[in-house]
């Protein structure tokens, strides 16, 4: 099978490539390189004989047309987002041109694709999209695939804007689309403009480890490789027209993510002086920001036999291990716009 998977160059994108390169799928992947791209992300895929690398932007058709054209791929997986609601908060348009304009764009050129080739049945095209879309729990519950959608920041009411597109598309044209909505991913080669990458990076600085309000906001933590492995099952065995909820049933606090990080640093990486705990420092909170969020993947695990791999703290375990032995590759990040800033409070 080859993929055209856009975004690829990113964090969840990049995941996806490098595991579908050693599965044997073929891999286009189309990025635009903007300021949380980082080509060094396939670093280890980039030179093998089934991968190829299309420097194009969503928002441009011509552009896609042209790839779609030139590399015929059987599914088109589509990550390429904007995707920090910070930014969102600060610069709203550009979620808007990126995630609503162009997922148009890619879906009408998929769209006209299938069609000039008769619409063959094997073709899927995977949008995949996030569980802010359904905006706060509270204390109980879970998000499923049938929770009505309530976004609650321009970046989650972008990525709601563009699930609905892919839907009637689908009801619409017959494209065989799937939707998948995930919770929160963290691992090796995230930005570090996240959380967990902050903490880890702002600890080994010996900065600051800024934790919005209480660190009360309770997340659903996905390990990324888990996510790439269920992304590649649901693009293989997933029914056209479905949606996936994909969590990694590991609920924790913002305060006992940073804080369990903490651990493994003074295990690994001790401090001369204090903790590293003691570096934790409350700011004011984020505009909007939802309390909690929860997925229950019954869905993906009766149907497609999907459950996550690891625990939160065997994942931050990995994580760690994994920016500790990769110094190489996050400290040119740190210089890029917005790094290290905070972002997220001109409302």
């Amino acid at each position: 099978m080859k993929i055209l998977v856009t975004g690829g160059a990113g964090f969840i994108g990049s995941a996806v490539a490098r595991l579908a390169i050693a599965r044997g799928f073929d891999v286009v992947n189309l990025d635009a390189l903007t300021y949380a791209a980082n080509p060094a992300n396939l670093a280890s895929v980039d030179s093998a004989p089934g991968y190829a690398f299309e420097h194009a932007d969503i928002r441009d058709r011509d552009a896609l047309d042209r790839i779609l054209a030139t590399h015929e791929p059987d599914a088109v997986l589509h990550l390429a987002a904007e995707s920090h609601v910070d930014r969102s908060i600060d610069g709203p348009r550009a979620f808007i041109d990126t995630n609503v304009t162009g997922t148009f764009n890619l879906l009408e050129a998929s769209r006209a694709w299938w069609s000039a080739r008769g619409k063959p049945d094997g073709f899927r095209f995977l949008h995949v999209s996030t569980d802010e879309v359904f905006g706060s729990l509270g204390p109980d519950g879970r998000f499923t695939e049938d929770s009505p959608y309530d976004p609650r920041s321009p970046y989650s009411a972008s990525k709601a804007a563009s699930d609905h597109l892919v839907r009637a598309w689908h009801e619409t044209y017959g494209l065989p689309v799937i939707v998948t909505n995930c919770s929160n991913n963290y691992g090796p080669y995230q930005f570090p403009e996240k959380l967990i990458p902050v903490t880890i990076l702002n600890a080994l600085a010996g900065r600051p480890l800024p934790v919005y309000g209480k660190g009360a906001n309770i997340r659903d933590w996905l390990f990324v490789e888990d996510h790439a492995e269920a992304l590649l099952l649901v693009l293989e065995r997933g029914r056209p027209g479905r949606t996936y909820a994909i969590g990694g049933e590991n609920e924790r606090r913002n305060i006992d993510i940073v804080t369990t990080i903490c651990g493994i640093l003074d295990r690994k990486r001790p401090r001369s002086r204090g903790a590293h705990r003691d570096l934790v420092t409350f700011v004011a909170d984020r505009p909007g920001h939802d309390a909690r969020y929860a997925i229950d993947p019954t869905r993906i695990a009766t149907e497609l036999g999907w459950r996550p791999s690891l625990t939160i703290d065997e994942g931050l375990e990995r994580t760690v291990d994994w920016y500790l032995a990769n110094e190489d590759w996050w400290r040119p990040l740190l210089q890029r716009d917005g790094v290290g800033a905070r972002l997220g409070l001109s409302a």
